[in-house]
């Protein structure tokens, strides 16, 4: 009998059903457990890349302009279409993430899984979450201006897991719980190519332009036509020239080649440039003026293919001060200035801009004497050509390059001719040489908000990236005469496109 026992105490066969029958559950349990968190991170991810989605899709849409909310909104609705599965919702536990537009004027809401909110900033740390104080000005004429960024928080929507977690603690719910996921965007925008200056928004101030906003005047003829004054007499602030640093290094060298290239190999962005103080003489005049076929940089390129100024010396390849300029209006004259200009009792932007009413037909009796003023041209008062377009016309009549019309050898009564003196060399083939892009500020609401111009100012956010056309050479060494050609965004007429880098990004 004690054999027996002892024989069976040591039998160690079927063991293995024993081991697994105790194991089972618990190898079981661990395999619910895997594919539940398989699961589970699916539909995280699900939510998460619609989060994602939603977030750079509003954001894309915060340029800063009137209607920016509607548009993220509508750009959510329309432009995003996410699923996810494994949730609770329908019969197969797979569906489509949805938005809406409840009409683009709170800066928070929501609509279909989302919800959203328009933020001004971001806490430092991205630990930090963020609050009410993140958030863009509810007033929606400001909110829009100042919103930077875009908080997308998709709907917590339930999951049912599999481990009978509810057999172990008797609680039925606790086989189930939410998944949600959260994502902020901001859209950065900048410009490569760019010379390194800035204008104060001469549109900032609506009562004094007569109700006209920036983007406005970039559409409208009769607005564009304002000649503005982009550095004078009196700078915009104590030090502050219009001019930007330079991303090679600052000083005169830096800035005059800057202004001299035809292509600047520099970009600059939108969140914010830098100023550059006290370039106010010689550097900035050789620049300029080297458009012009005028004997003053080192750095030059090359002249404009048309550079005509008003000069009785026009083919002649001298210093700024050894120009000679037409004084009987009737032989030979630049692209005048606005009346009040000449006047000097100009009211706009501190007298800084004209009104458009330069003397076209002056100039083109004086330049083109034996030719009639064309169609393209032949605008009266509100329609009256920019000076730019009269330009362009200059250069390429029928607009199509691959013709030879230029009428820019056509000699004025007095005998100038657009070409370039022989000595400045080979013209830029482009005719946008004479062309300056640089950045647009509102000054008057960044002062509001303490930035304080005096010296150099570094971060100063840009309301708009601009083109102007330089009028005539810098005659005393400091005014540099402009037309506004076209601003970036909204508003514009695409013809910046090509020096624009937008982009929305995910922050969180």
């Amino acid at each position: 009998m004690l054999r027996t026992i002892r024989a069976f105490w040591h039998d160690q066969r079927g063991i293995a059903l024993i081991l697994v029958s105790v194991t089972l559950p618990a190898i079981i349990g661990f395999s619910l457990l895997a594919i539940d968190m398989s699961r589970v991170n699916n539909l995280h991810n699900d939510l998460q890349k619609a989060a994602d989605a939603f977030a750079l899709a509003g954001a894309a849409e915060l340029d800063g302009l009137p209607g920016s909310w509607a548009r993220a909104e509508r750009a959510m609705a329309t432009l995003v279409t996410n699923q996810a599965a494994f949730s609770t919702v329908g019969s197969t536990g797979r569906f489509t993430l949805t938005s809406g537009q409840p009409g683009g004027t709170a800066r928070c809401n929501s609509a279909g899984n989302i919800s959203w909110c328009f933020l001004k900033t971001l806490p430092a740390s991205d630990g930090t979450p963020v609050t009410s104080a993140n958030y863009a000005n509810a007033t929606q004429s400001v909110g829009e201006d100042e919103t930077a960024f875009i908080e997308v928080k998709v709907a917590p929507t339930g999951f049912a897991a599999i481990f009978p977690a509810s057999f172990l603690t008797g609680n039925s719910a606790s086989n189930g719980f939410n998944v949600a996921a959260s994502a902020v965007a901001g859209f950065t925008s900048g410009v490569c190519d760019y010379t390194p200056v800035f204008m104060c928004n001469p549109y900032e101030d609506t009562t004094i332009t007569g109700g006209v906003t920036l983007e406005q005047a970039a559409q409208t003829r009769q607005y564009r036509r304002r000649q503005i004054m982009l550095r004078g007499d009196g700078s915009y602030f104590p030090g502050n020239f219009a001019f930007l640093a330079s991303p090679f290094g600052n000083g005169a060298n830096q800035l005059e080649k800057m202004l001299a290239d035809s292509k600047p190999q520099n970009c600059y962005s939108r969140d914010g440039v830098d100023t550059e103080p006290g370039q106010n003489a010689g550097p900035v005049e050789n620049g300029i003026n080297s458009r012009f076929g005028i004997n003053s940089s080192n750095y030059s390129d090359g002249p404009a293919v048309n550079v005509r100024k008003g000069a009785t010396n026009w083919d002649q390849y001298v210093a700024s001060n050894k120009v000679t300029y037409e004084t009987d209006p009737t032989k030979g004259v630049g692209l005048e200035r606005d009346s009040c200009q000449i006047a000097g009792n100009c009211t706009m932007m501190g007298g800084r801009m004209g009104d458009g009413d330069w003397n076209f037909a002056r100039y083109w009796a004086a330049n083109h004497p034996t030719r009639s003023v064309p169609a393209a041209l032949s605008g009266t008062g509100a329609n009256l050509p920019t000076r730019y377009e009269v330009y362009r016309y200059e250069n390429d009549p029928d607009g199509n390059p691959l013709t030879n019309d230029s009428i820019v050898g056509d000699a004025a009564v007095g005998g100038e001719k657009g070409t370039p003196p022989a000595g400045a060399g080979t013209p830029i083939s482009t005719p946008d040489r004479r062309l300056l892009y640089g950045a647009i500020l509102d000054c008057n609401a960044l002062q509001a908000s303490g930035t304080n111009f005096s010296g150099r100012q570094t971060g100063i956010p840009v309301r708009r990236f601009g083109s102007f056309f330089i009028t005539e050479p810098i005659k005393d060494g400091k005014n540099i005469y402009v037309e506004l050609v076209d601003i970036t965004g909204k508003g514009g007429n695409g013809t910046l496109d090509n020096y624009l880098r937008d982009e929305a990004q995910l922050y969180r």
